[in-house]
């Protein structure tokens, strides 16, 4: 099969903004996975939410989606505490956050989907924006603005929840809680307060990872479960608890994607990550940047 090396080259860089979507999406599920064992397979669904919400304000109001999502982290920042603090007081405080919790969020996902079904329908939702349709050209190489202006916002994401993790004492003591949560009570750090705080801010970035999401393709409620598997996989592929990891290994699952779906046809893409997944875990258990 002859190459072209235009096409070969704007299927990496289409990769590459793929890459920086799906880091948003797992970003919440690293830090509520990898740092906290909480296994939230609900977070796709509250991506969803993310999405209709972006939609409703910018087809109403006529709001940039990106711009409703900032707005809205507050509000999924409280809906973690609330989702947190039911989930700790009926699980995990009892010890039963493995199998129970597990089904929790299952229901949580379900409930989630049923109620925007019956809000919206199953017909696609999608917004509107000035750089949506557009696209910058440098020479051969191409960058839609909806996969742009997403992976360009989504990295700052990164970087400011990375320099929060790592510079001050509330991210310090998030990394460290699910390692020795009893060397954090001997600092006079409430474990459960930290957790809480962890998992309200893994659950905000659902906020802009859904406005990403209606951004690059119009959606509906169940759009949600394609991404179970894939967060999951990038979050241990990269390496529990490490945001650096989850963003390389989004990336390179991104561009994996999409040379494969470019040259191979797009139903061979997800077979061929997650071939990647299982060969990186049979040389690397512990992931591409694991401890």
């Amino acid at each position: 099969m002859e190459v072209s090396f235009d096409l070969l080259i704007n299927a990496i860089i289409a990769g590459l903004m793929l890459g920086g979507f799906y880091a948003a999406v797992t970003a919440g599920v690293s830090i509520s996975f990898g740092m906290l064992d909480i296994v939230n397979i609900a977070h796709p669904g509250f991506i969803i939410l993310g999405s209709y919400i972006a939609y409703i304000v910018n087809t109403s109001l006529g709001l940039d989606p990106i711009v409703v999502s900032i707005l809205a982290l507050p509000a999924f920042y409280a809906l973690g505490s609330i989702v947190y603090e039911v989930y700790y007081r009926s699980f995990e405080k009892h010890g039963q956050d493995s199998l129970r919790g597990l089904a929790f969020f299952f229901g949580l996902l379900f409930v989630t989907e049923v109620i925007l079904n019956l809000v919206f329908g199953v017909d696609y939702r999608s917004v509107d924006a000035p750089y949506i349709g557009g696209s910058l050209s440098i020479g051969a190489m191409e960058f839609p603005y909806r996969m742009l202006v997403p992976c360009i916002v989504a990295l700052a994401m990164f970087a400011g929840l990375q320099i929060y993790l790592s510079r001050t004492f509330i991210g310090r003591a998030v990394m460290a809680v699910s390692q020795d949560p009893q060397a954090l009570q001997l600092m006079a750090v409430d474990p459960i307060r930290i957790k809480r705080i962890a998992f309200s801010i893994s659950l905000a970035t659902a906020s802009l990872a859904g406005a990403f999401l209606v951004i690059i393709q119009p959606v509906i409620p169940s759009a949600g479960r394609d991404y179970i598997g894939r967060v999951f996989a990038i979050c241990v592929l990269g390496g529990l608890g490490s945001l650096p990891g989850t963003l390389i290994a989004a990336l390179l699952l991104g561009v994996i994607e999409s040379i494969t779906a470019t040259f191979y046809g797009p139903s061979w893409a997800p077979a061929v990550a997650f071939g990647l997944l299982l060969l990186t875990l049979a040389v690397r258990p512990s992931g591409l940047l694991g401890r």
